[in-house]
């Protein structure tokens, strides 16, 4: 596929897309394949004729014993194939008014849904406050636990086991919950399985609360992560797969960034980039709220709530999900069609829109059982490492994925009372400036639903890196002034400010970005490593944490991460290609530059022209194009551009219809006879 010679699977002659000037390396040919599946799930019905659609409902209809809304599933089904054209449908299937005005009432009012849906949405982000929650449990504890435990001494063995307690939660989601999550789910459906975890993340918390010994509170929390990984693995594909494409980005976003990968074909890019933990950061929010507010109750009770206290989102968690209908998706993946008319019929307002919607969902469900024919779980994750293409789609979502641990976030949400009384605040300070970090963490997730497709996954990391690993520095060697308000003050100043940088950056990119790299036939695998290779180096280093801490000091341990910060940037900068609103055919071609010309062109040209633009503000420094579709629109911009210079000078219409007057807003055809 490199040069305008070569040709696609149909045999057609396809431009060069690739690195300019280079062949793109032929990856596999079962993936060469896939590219045709996938492009074809953005609509499965386009293309073909109404005799041949209308056929295939009433095939459908017959197979999923759903007979009796023929008649809707025909229009439907025309509404799915084109679904800006319903009000010109013809014939027998032709909308009556009351459809017409319920499918434009879906476009001009998007939020007029159903009660049960907006349920189903909110124990969705009831799901997430209990993950966030139970993130932050042992924040304010981790100054009372160790000493009553006996294991609050200098010694490393008392170090590293006041880790493991913490990083217990990640322990287990990394190496049972989330490889639990995909046979639950294929047993006892969506629901089922939010209901089993949140029993998990009830009453081990619980049990937390009364342990007596450091071993009890291991397996508590231990049992806790199993519960973490498989919800947080499950409730965001809940919330996809019931949403409405028109605002299923905007419904999901609140989640994790796990939920990208679940999200149907249908959505335009932009909704369907999911954005920040915005509930996950409340949930901290609560908890460090919840742990300054029982300090000042007994030292033998305080922490023991601190502990506990996260199981209280978790119960109308329970209690809610099976108020809320089954996923129609995992329904139909069921073949029990007729139970997933019942639950769409109680997330849609019209029965038009559960026909359209099912039979669009059943086309896709055909092409995606295509495109995983003849491969399974385990030849697709050996994939991932011997398939150029995927492989350097691994490279990058693993490199995101560890940098963020790499960055120190998950060092403050689990030790930051214990970092700043170690700074020398008192216990109440520190407590209270963790309830700051809460805030801010939670607060500065807000402008993310902005930028992160405003300037770019690959952009957003390396400008809030380098912001991460001073302020960290700044944090360590304020620790070195003398002990007073001012030293407090300021190591609570500067770590806010890290998570400032951190929230709209680091916080939301991974997730997002580790769920769209990688084609549609491997992104259920290479996500699952991409989440288990997070929580596994997350667990790591809360392991590690005390022990560092002890050994090098505040300043020793934030300076040591303010390191890895910078080890981080260069990762990124030399393994991280920008996949901002790439299509898929684009994200193949991205991802089949081989991994060194991809260094290459970052080392000596993209760098240089970073220097002179930036540096030496030269304004007419170019930066030539790595991949030759950027030619290409760079081209048509600038094509554009200058129609658009010539109209203005001639008053004559550009190539894209615009004259001067329509710019200003002053249409010819807007006078009351037009």
């Amino acid at each position: 596929m490199g040069h305008s010679s070569d040709r696609d699977i149909s045999g057609t002659a396809v431009e060069p897309k690739g690195a300019a000037g280079s062949h793109i390396e032929q990856t596999s040919s079962n993936l060469e394949a896939n590219i045709n599946l996938e492009a074809k799930l953005k609509n499965p019905l386009d293309g073909l004729s109404r005799t041949e659609l209308l056929s295939r409902v009433e095939t459908f209809c017959a197979e999923k014993d759903l007979t009796e809304h023929l008649p809707l599933f025909r229009k439907g089904a025309l509404i799915a194939q084109s679904p800006d054209n319903y009000a010109s449908i013809s014939g027998p299937e032709a909308l009556d008014e009351e459809e017409k005005a319920v499918l434009l009432k879906e476009v001009e009012h998007k939020w007029r849904l159903p009660a049960r849906l907006f349920l189903t949405i909110a124990t969705c982000s009831i799901g997430a406050a209990v993950q966030g929650w139970d993130q932050t449990g042992t924040n304010g504890a981790n100054i009372f636990f160790p000493e009553y435990y006996g294991i609050g001494g200098d010694t490393a063995r008392e170090k590293l086991l006041v880790g493991l307690i913490n990083a217990g939660p990640y322990i287990g989601s990394a190496f049972i919950g989330c490889w639990l999550s995909d046979p639950i789910n294929n047993w006892i459906g969506r629901r089922g399985v939010i209901f089993v975890s949140g029993h998990f993340c009830l009453w081990p918390v619980i049990g937390s609360a009364f342990c007596h010994t450091w071993p009890q509170q291991l397996a508590c929390r231990l049992l806790m992560g199993i519960g973490m990984g498989v919800k947080a693995s499950t409730v965001p594909i809940y919330a996809a797969e019931n949403s409405p494409a028109s605002i299923r980005g905007a419904l999901v976003m609140s989640w994790r960034e796990y939920s990208r990968v679940f999200l149907t074909s249908n959505t335009s890019d932009e909704d369907a980039n999911t954005l920040p933990e915005m509930w996950t950061a409340f949930g901290i929010f609560l908890g460090t709220a919840f742990n300054l507010a029982v300090f000042h109750t007994s030292h033998n009770v305080n922490w023991r709530l601190m502990l506990g206290a996260p199981f209280i989102p978790a119960v109308p968690l329970v209690l809610l999900i099976y108020l809320c209908p089954e996923s129609p998706r995992w329904l139909m993946k069921k073949n029990r069609y007729p139970e997933a008319w019942k639950s769409m019929i109680k997330l849609r307002n019209h029965p038009i829109q559960v026909a359209r919607d099912m039979f669009y969902i059943h086309s896709q469900l055909e092409v995606e059982h295509q495109l995983l024919a003849g491969s399974n779980y385990a030849q697709r994750f050996v994939e991932l490492f011997t398939i150029p293409r995927v492989r350097r789609a691994t490279l990058a979502a693993f490199t995101v994925m560890i940098a963020q641990q790499m960055c120190g976030i998950n060092i403050i949400a689990f030790y930051s009372t214990t970092i700043f009384k170690e700074s020398g605040s008192s216990e109440v300070q520190a407590l209270l400036a963790s309830f700051g970090f809460g805030i801010v963490n939670w607060v500065f997730a807000f402008p993310a639903f902005w930028t992160i497709d405003t300037f770019g996954r690959r952009s957003l990391l390396l400008f809030t890196f380098p912001q991460m690993m001073w302020t960290l520095l700044a944090a360590g060697l304020c620790t070195l002034m003398d002990m007073g308000t001012a030293r407090t003050g300021l190591v609570a100043l500067f770590v806010f400010l890290f998570a400032a940088f951190y929230s709209p950056g680091e916080g939301p990119v991974p997730f997002t970005y580790s769920a769209e790299v990688f084609p549609l036939s491997h992104r259920e695998v290479g996500m699952g490593f991409a989440v288990a290779t997070c929580l596994f180096w997350a667990s790591v280093l809360g392991i590690t944490f005390p022990f560092l801490l002890d050994s090098l000091g505040t300043v020793g341990a934030f300076g040591l991460y303010a390191g890895f910060n910078l080890v981080a940037f260069i990762a990124i900068f030399l393994f991280v290609p920008e996949t901002k609103q790439k299509t898929l055919e684009e994200l193949d071609y991205v991802f089949a530059v081989k991994t060194s010309k991809f260094m290459s062109y970052q080392c000596t040209k993209a760098l240089p022209w970073f220097i002179k633009r930036w540096v030496f503000w030269q304004r007419n420094a170019k930066l030539e194009p790595l991949y030759e579709f950027d030619r290409v629109k760079e081209a048509e911009r600038e094509r554009r551009a200058e129609a658009e210079r010539r109209a203005e000078e001639t008053g004559t219409v550009t190539s894209t219809g615009t004259n001067l007057d329509e710019k200003k807003g002053l249409s010819h055809v807007n006078a009351p006879n037009a």
